[in-house]
């Protein structure tokens, strides 16, 4: 049976990723990633990638060089989110009180959800096919809140009555929410408002 096509852009652009890049073109295939995680936040599944590639500054065939198919873009923006995501608790721990960490990290959640919503679409077609990407990257998500969140309940700037899988359980209904041009700022509400909860009757230890 004839090799198709997509598969053998897959091929490509594994081989062309196990080759060392030159700095410009890493520098270009950076841009295109960083700029495709913008443009899929906002315009979702009518995300265009020459608009993607012109706001990087590159030419269309510069990114088909690094990213032969749709799904394969989307692949490289969702490993990046989740990366960034999972980084950024422990980047937030260290410079903030527990329950400050917490929080922020939630309202970058709301981005991340943001992106993920855009990228639906090719996510759903990545998950019929051989792709590693959701094996690899289930359970970081909810390990990092859960080590914030834990981090918070045992310093007492959040009750200790939480548990991190309800804390993620509520974060994930931002992700069915309608899909209207106030969605972002409504969720970042609601994250203040799921604090004002987690903080309520909060005994903070000494």
């Amino acid at each position: 049976m004839a090799t198709e096509p997509s598969a053998i852009a897959e091929q490509k652009a594994e081989a062309e990723e196990a080759k060392p890049l030159r700095a410009d073109a890493q520098r270009n295939r950076d841009r295109l990633v960083e700029v495709a995680a913008s443009v899929f936040a906002e315009r979702g599944i009518d995300a265009s990638l020459e608009e993607i590639a012109r706001r990087a500054g590159v030419g269309i065939g510069t990114l088909y060089r690094h990213f032969p198919t749709r799904e394969h873009l989307v692949e490289v923006v969702y490993r990046r989110e989740v990366e960034a995501l999972c980084a950024a608790a422990g980047e937030l721990a260290q410079k903030h009180p527990s329950d400050v960490a917490l929080e922020q990290w939630m309202q970058r959640f709301v981005d991340y959800i943001a992106t993920k919503r855009g990228l639906a679409t090719s996510l759903r077609i990545l998950l019929n096919t051989n792709s590693t990407l959701f094996s690899d990257t289930s359970g970081r998500v909810s390990q990092a809140l859960r080590q914030l969140v834990e981090a918070a309940v045992a310093d007492g700037t959040i009750r200790g009555d939480v548990d991190a899988s309800d804390v993620l359980h509520a974060l994930s209904g931002i992700y069915s929410a309608p899909d209207t041009p106030e969605w972002r700022g409504r969720s970042r509400r609601l994250v203040k408002l799921l604090m004002d909860g987690l903080r309520f009757g909060a005994v903070k230890t000494l």
